[in-house]
């Protein structure tokens, strides 16, 4: 079994740009999740304790994966939060009538608060 056989690659357009998705096989955990993990210093055992549908062969393999393509995967991850940020800020501008409906009863609250 070859290391990229642990993963599925997926990739599509967005209006924002293309997206590329690596989760882990069997499972929709994106390799990210794991990676974050890791990068903050967990052990594989506790990783898989975060994700108790995981077993230890997937996370040695994801974190494998990481450490043996460390530039593409972080360039990845980039992309991916580049993306995510631009559907956020496009949302922040046009949000929904519910949303703004819930804005306004927040500030009329404030307002109420503050005029005690």
């Amino acid at each position: 079994m070859q290391l990229e056989d642990y993963f599925e690659f997926e990739k599509f357009e967005t209006k924002h740009g293309p997206v590329e998705r690596i989760r882990i096989k069997g499972h929709r955990i994106a390799i990210e999740r794991v990676v974050e993990l890791f990068k903050q210093g967990l052990s594989p055992e506790r990783i898989r304790h975060n994700f108790p549908t995981l077993n230890l062969e997937k996370v040695y393999a994801t974190i494998t994966y990481y450490l043996a393509n460390q530039q593409a995967v972080d360039d990845y991850i980039v992309r991916g939060e580049g993306i995510a940020d631009a559907f956020y800020q496009e949302w922040l501008a046009n949000p929904n009538p519910a949303t703004e409906r819930l804005r306004a009863l927040k500030a009329l609250r404030e307002q109420a608060g503050q005029a005690k």
